[in-house]
């Protein structure tokens, strides 16, 4: 009777605004916090490592009273634990966040979290893979609990196929939450299932709508929100709450790219980390994103979606309306440029670019419309695609509920970045991709459902594959049928190739001719991310006494910078996508050589001479290369 009180203490503890205790519990068995003896007070802790510097956040259960609020950090050597940090305890949320400069990077090394000298956490932190020629990244989203749709079925599957793949990195999109008011009951068995992986790799975790108390999440700089259905913009759960979930997924990130805060003082976290020669950009889709109550035409039961078939895609891309808004875009721009230590790139965020279903909910649900996605605004969309191409960065998401590889477009089809979006870890509510039209200029033997498209908002995208739920009423009954899952990316180093995985659960992935959804695998090419077609190319370039430089192409007439990239090798044509003068900076670290005035021939026309780089010698021009 005792520990039952205690249990419902802390329920009530964690319940949070608009909740009534176990009457606001459907699956309050997977939501009690349980009483831990004080040797299990750690529950698990998130760590990566970015340019020398090691944020590891450590997560507790609840404190009593008497309970020591310090956290230490060891590392062992020779054998022994040396105390190299220690950190406060945060309230509320139970977190204890460390930073440590100065970390050596180029072994693994053994740590733990002790607290109170009773309670150990142990686990290594990885080396980084810098020599290892495919860096892979596991991909999840959706980590719904409701029962009878996988919610209750144990993580074990995904976690035995991780220890067999040992990825070099753990992205989680997303609605690691499922709960709209108490995260930190959720968070912890979050850290339950997961954990005896995420103690040893580096992971990236970013919270999306779920996670902080809302159905749909326009943030809107930080404004307060009327309702969890979020349509009026900003944040409906209490700041103290949105801080305390911002803490938690995100604290072991490396440091934010801008850490001035938005509105009411919610803090931000969008940032780049570079793991194994791979930069990823981390985005926060939603909270800049501006709402569409009052600003869009009325063209359905609710302010984000669209049912009336005469509705103008172009009405609802509103001047002034925002996607990932100014601050980010200025990251992308500065991330895109900026290459040291990495040769590929990619971007991680919660959502894609564009409207990735056709049917939402249930069979027969069909949506023209869903201003939920990353599709809307269209001009914010494309802002955000035409920052990411000149990187020539994948990108890898997730909160759709549908496993889905696209090629984005804007002035055409395919001249921009693919996407992955990868299936829900448990499918709650379904979606499928259903054109009502073949797609156009698809792959020879390719479903009719592939190939090239314009989603509900006239954005241009090409569906490559996609893992649909079935037909079966509620999508059937198993995982597999309502298509919940995970992703793997393997970037390919020496081939500058990405492949997509897209794997069902309780699959063992290293069993020979286990299988995963139709139509993957799909590899693409690095250059294929920019893939807009060239109305000229400049002079090839040879380098010399160089190899693997840094090209940077930037149109003279505007001052823009048309894309950066780390070739492979020492010869390399640039495209540009109009006449004019251009000036080319080939290098890397603080050496760079410029050649100004440079024009282009036409794609038809007769090549140029090369032009040599020449770094064997000193007798060239020479500049710092700026960041």
């Amino acid at each position: 009777m005792r520990l039952l009180l205690k249990t419902l203490a802390i329920i009530l503890l964690v319940s949070g605004p608009g909740t009534t205790g176990l009457a606001a519990l459907p699956f309050q068995d997977q939501l009690v916090i349980p009483e831990v003896p004080k040797e299990e007070r750690i529950c698990f802790a998130l760590y990566t490592v970015h340019d020398d510097t090691l944020k590891l956040t450590a997560q507790l259960y609840p404190l009593g009273n008497v309970d020591a609020i310090e956290v230490h950090l060891e590392i062992e050597r020779d054998g022994q634990w040396d105390r190299i940090a220690t950190s406060e305890v945060i309230y509320p949320g139970f977190t204890a966040p460390f930073r440590v400069e100065g970390w050596d990077s180029s072994r693994d090394i053994r740590y733990r979290v002790a607290h109170q000298d009773a309670a150990f956490y142990e686990g290594t932190i990885k080396r980084d893979p810098w020599d290892k020629d495919t860096i892979v990244v596991a991909a999840f989203t959706g980590n719904s609990i409701y029962p009878g749709h996988g919610g209750d079925i144990p993580r074990t599957d995904i976690v035995d196929n991780l220890k067999k793949i040992e990825p070099d990195l753990l992205f989680f999109s997303g609605d690691q939450v499922y709960d709209h008011a108490r995260h930190l009951a959720a968070w912890l068995k979050f850290g339950r299932d997961f954990g005896e992986i995420i103690r040893n790799t580096p992971t990236v975790t970013i919270p999306d709508d779920h996670d902080v108390g809302m159905f749909n999440l326009w943030g809107e700089n930080g404004k307060k929100s009327a309702s969890r259905a979020g349509g009026d913009g900003g944040y409906f759960m209490p700041v103290e709450y949105v801080k305390e979930v911002e803490r938690a997924q995100t604290s072991h990130l490396p440091d934010p790219y801008d850490p001035t805060p938005i509105d009411r003082g919610i803090g931000v976290y969008y940032t780049d980390l570079t793991v194994g020669g791979v930069s990823f950009a981390i985005l926060e889709d939603r909270k800049f994103k501006t709402a569409p109550l009052g600003r869009t035409p009325e063209l359905g039961p609710r302010p984000d979606h669209v049912t009336d078939p005469d509705y103008d895609p172009q009405s609802l891309d509103v001047p002034g309306t925002k996607l990932l808004g100014e601050r980010q875009l200025v990251f992308l721009q500065d991330w895109a440029t900026d290459w040291t230590g990495c040769e590929m790139k990619a971007v991680l965020s919660q959502t894609i670019f564009c409207g990735g279903a056709h049917i939402h909910g249930k069979v027969g649900g069909r949506l023209l419309v869903d201003l939920d996605s990353n599709g809307w605004p269209q001009s914010g969309r494309n802002l955000a695609l035409a920052e990411m191409r000149k990187a020539f960065a994948v990108h890898i998401a997730g909160d759709q509920h549908l496993g889905t590889v696209f090629h984005h477009g804007i002035e055409d089809w395919n001249d921009a970045v693919y996407s992955f979006c990868v299936p829900s870890i448990a499918n709650l509510y379904l979606r499928w991709w259903d054109p009502l039209e073949p797609g156009k200029n698809r792959a020879s033997g390719a479903p009719a459902y592939t190939g090239e498209f314009l989603d509900g908002l006239g954005n241009k995208v090409t569906l490559k594959a996609v893992a649909n739920p079935s037909q079966e009423r509620n999508g059937g009954s198993k995982l597999t049928t309502r298509a919940a899952g995970f992703g793997i990316v393997r970037f390919h180093k020496k081939t500058r190739e990405i492949t997509f995985e897209c794997w069902p659960r309780n699959v063992d992935v290293t069993v020979p001719g286990a299988k995963q959804y139709p139509g993957w695998p799909v590899t693409v090419r690095q250059q294929d991310n920019y893939g807009r077609d060239a109305k000229g190319f400049l002079p090839e370039l040879e380098i010399r006494g160089l190899t693997d430089p840094v090209v940077q192409v930037i149109d003279e007439a505007s001052g823009e910078v048309v894309y950066t990239l780390r070739i492979r090798g020492t010869r390399f044509r640039p495209k540009v996508f109009r006449d004019g003068m251009y000036t080319i900076r080939v290098g890397d670290g603080d050496r760079f050589q410029v050649r100004e005035h440079v024009k282009p021939a036409k794609p038809s026309g007769r090549a140029l001479p090369a032009l040599v780089f020449d770094f064997s010698t000193s007798a060239v021009q020479i500049e710092n290369r700026r960041r």
